[in-house]
């Protein structure tokens, strides 16, 4: 059998959709089938689309506005429900659906109790206080971006920061988004970019999807490895009514991956009047500031003089000092020449004989008077030191000890002031003024203190 074999009719999509649709409505009647709600979304028809799940598999499903219109239920994301539908096949995708007649309620979905409690652990934990927060930083001039390397979240968040600030360098750090594999990635970057920290901020983002892509955002090492980054950490996951553990731990949610290159990057469209401004005034000032120093040099310009007045003046200054110097050398030989006159005059008049022997007299009163006072001084320190021999025997312990008490001490060498310092059974050493005794407690009396 081969390709070009004519015994094998050929079909064209349309035909196979049908007759596949006929099949399967054919061989099932209306079904009752129990899952949760998730890609739930209610377009301006009125129709209901949405996937119903279980833990290894999910199917899509059609509620059309004449019968959702009784239902008595509102579906949303994560509710588990009961459902009667019709299997088939929509022949336009030929995708496999359920056509439902009929819905109700039957329960929290498995995906939602999870994120519920895993909410409510951390929480309780306080790892979603405000006081954890991290602020962020105004000027960064590094961001790290965890996300897919091909998805349209990266190229959003490019494009936003080249648009808003495009002094920003991005450094991607490329991980899995969704899957068994993605959470570990996660984790893995950021403890990489936190460990690296030549970043300022990390952007941790993806584009929407279902509440199964986006789960590895709901993973409890995901938040934990947010919150012990060094770095803090901006997420922008899914859409605006998508919220996930991580977003929760994050120090700042954003709604779309958009929002969070907003958040991270200043707006140059509102910097740049600012910066125009401060231009502004910085060349006002500077244009002040070269008036002021035109002046300042004009003024020193008209204090200026030719070299040669001031040679001129140096050297009037320079015969007058000469003057001066020449008039008090002389007034300082005449002084001198008097002193000297003076002197030698008081020496012709003085007997050298008689002025020795009245300094040896001076000389030998001097010394009967220095051993007077040395001998008062001896006396009194005498007196001080028996005075202070005497006090200091009073406050000897060993003098205490002589009268018949004991200093007690326990095992450590602590001195015991008190009996409540001790209790039964404990060994105390005994110091006496003679030897010492090591002692065992009987009884302490708890009245010590």
């Amino acid at each position: 059998m081969t390709l070009m074999d004519e015994q094998i009719p050929v079909l064209s999509v349309t035909a196979l959709n049908s007759t596949a649709r006929e099949i399967i409505e054919g061989n099932f009647p209306l079904l009752r089938v129990e899952g949760e709600i998730s890609n739930f979304s209610a377009p301006g028809s009125g129709h209901w689309y949405f996937s119903l799940k279980d833990s290894s598999a999910q199917v899509r499903c059609a509620m059309f506005r004449q019968r959702n219109t009784y239902s008595r239920m509102q579906p949303r994301n994560g509710l588990q429900v009961l459902v009667l539908a019709q299997p088939t096949l929509y022949e336009g995708r030929g995708e496999f659906q359920l056509v439902v007649e009929q819905i109700q309620e039957s329960g929290e979905g498995d995906l939602q109790a999870r994120f519920v409690a895993l909410k409510e652990k951390l929480a309780a934990e306080g790892l979603f206080e405000a006081r954890h927060k991290r602020p962020l930083p105004i000027w960064p001039q590094r961001v790290a971006v965890i996300t897919s390397a091909t998805g349209a979240a990266l190229q959003d968040i490019r494009a936003t920061l080249a648009r808003r600030w495009p002094l920003l360098t991005v450094l991607v750090y490329p991980v899995l988004v969704q899957g068994e594999q993605a959470s570990a990635q996660i984790v893995e970057a950021l403890h990489k970019a936190s460990t690296r920290r030549s970043e300022e901020v990390i952007i941790l983002a993806r584009g929407g999807g279902s509440a199964e892509d986006l789960w590895c955002f709901n993973e409890e090492v995901v938040a934990r490895a947010i919150r012990a980054s060094t770095l803090p950490v901006v997420t922008g996951i899914g859409h605006e009514i998508d919220f996930t553990i991580a977003d929760f731990a994050s120090d700042l949610r954003a709604a779309t991956p958009t929002a969070a290159a907003e958040a991270v990057s200043p707006d140059r469209s509102e910097w740049l009047p600012r910066v125009q401004g401060l231009s502004g005034q910085l060349t006002r000032q500077m244009q002040r500031k070269l008036q002021d120093e035109a002046q300042r040099l004009d003024f020193l310009r008209m204090r200026l003089r030719h070299p040669g007045e001031g040679l001129d003046l140096a050297q009037q200054r320079l015969a007058a000092a000469r003057q001066n110097l020449a008039r008090a050398m002389l007034m300082r030989e005449q002084f001198w020449t008097r002193q000297f006159a003076y002197l030698e005059e008081r020496r012709r008049r003085q007997d050298p004989i008689q002025h020795l022997q009245a300094l040896q007299k001076q000389l030998e009163a001097s010394r009967s008077r220095l051993r007077q006072m040395m001998l008062e001084h001896l006396q009194r320190n005498q007196l001080r030191l028996q005075q202070s021999t005497a006090a200091l025997g009073f406050l000897d312990p060993l003098a205490v000890l002589q009268r018949g008490f004991a200093v007690l001490r326990d095992a450590s060498g602590k001195v015991l002031f008190s009996s409540a310092d001790s209790r039964s059974g404990d060994i105390l050493e005994a110091t006496l003024a003679r030897g010492t005794l090591h002692c065992q407690v009987l009884e302490a009396d708890a009245t010590g203190d």
